[in-house]
């Protein structure tokens, strides 16, 4: 399916915007031909760099923002000063109907700030979660929340669980995803009295998801749950964890293999199944981490993001429209509470000027 809806873009949030933003978005028209841009941000330094690609060029706007955020900005003073911002532009375009999703490598406190103010939660919703697939030893699993909420309540843990189930179901195609709540051990009286009580509500049967119950910090890489759950404090160092984790082993296969003109004979030999295995650990291909639970598809690029990387923070967006997640995280609410109302933000107002 190619999408015919434009997608709004924070030209100067990360460290290497606006070129990364802007040559990621022209990567994306390679797949998805019908897509369009709308790019954010001081249109002097945009619009030349977007002119220099005639089909880019032809499938964008650019829109004038003049304030930037900067990636240390507190996210008080981001709201405060953040108005005529391109991160909030290209959040507002959402909320106004004018995109179906929007995309920012900029300031992570900044972007989950300016996000719940614009566009509120999903109706059933307390607190949005930013939500990661990272690799394991079968196949991606879906980790939330990664960093939104310090401190979580069971009801948070709960509404975690069913929203990444949604997201599990509509973007890998598993028809029951299992569900795992991180814990510092699989038994019923370890962790604290917040993660028990949430392990006590999914076990109950109340909720439609498949629950596997407590899982630990080894089963996320080795996929024994296919949605991790936990709260953002944890899911942050678990996720920073693991891709240290994974610099180490390539750093160190890298150093091993350099040793001598043995070893590096070694490498010729081994250097394609190195290359495939090594594929499926590349960060750029996993960037993209989703505002879930907000009335608006917001996707974070990390900030270092490179235009391959920030490409692939699109794509995460337009799987998010494509497979109408939030409609799906909704009818799985409606299910438990069946006075949630359905409506969700329209993908594009009546009235949008395109």
């Amino acid at each position: 399916m190619s999408l015919s809806l434009p997608i709004a873009l924070d030209a100067m949030g990360g460290d290497k915007a606006p070129e990364s933003v802007i040559q990621g978005a022209r990567l994306i028209l390679k797949d998805f031909p019908g897509t369009r841009f709308i790019f954010y941000g001081r249109e002097s330094v945009i619009a030349p760099l977007v002119a220099r690609n005639r089909t880019l060029a032809r499938a964008s706007e650019v829109v004038h923002a003049e304030t930037v955020i900067a990636m240390d900005e507190k996210p008080s003073v981001a709201l405060r000063k953040g108005q005529s911002s391109s991160m909030r532009a290209a959040i507002e375009a959402v909320q106004k109907g004018k995109a179906c999703a929007a995309v920012s490598a900029g300031n992570t406190g900044a972007l989950m700030a300016i996000a719940k103010l614009v566009l509120k939660t999903l109706p059933g919703i307390q607190r949005p979660a930013i939500t990661a697939t990272v690799p394991s030893l079968h196949r991606p699993v879906v980790l939330l929340d990664m960093g939104a909420n310090l401190e979580c309540s069971a009801q948070n843990l709960v509404q975690f669980a069913m929203m990444g189930d949604a997201y599990a179901r509509a973007v890998t195609g598993l028809a029951a995803p299992k569900i795992g709540l991180l814990n510092v051990g699989s038994e019923d009286m370890k962790g604290h009295e917040e993660v028990k009580e949430a392990h006590r509500m999914l076990r109950s049967g109340n909720y439609p998801v498949e629950y596997h119950g407590f899982v630990e910090g080894n089963d996320i890489l080795e996929g024994t749950a296919d949605v991790v759950v936990t709260d953002g404090f944890t899911g942050n160092i678990a996720l920073k964890t693991a891709e240290g984790t994974s610099r180490l082993i390539y750093t160190a296969l890298k150093q091993a293999f350099e040793k001598s003109f043995l070893t590096k004979m070694s490498y010729l030999l081994a250097k394609p199944a190195m290359k495939t295995a090594l594929k499926r650990f590349d960060p750029r291909k996993l960037n993209g981490a989703i505002m879930l639970g907000l009335n608006g598809i917001t996707v974070k690029s990390h900030g270092g993001a490179d235009a391959k990387s920030f490409a692939n923070a699109i794509k995460v967006a337009i799987s998010m429209v494509e497979n109408q997640v939030n409609e799906k995280i909704i009818a799985e609410l409606a299910r438990v509470r069946p006075d949630i109302s359905t409506t969700v933000v329209p993908l594009i107002a009546d009235n949008a000027e395109l």
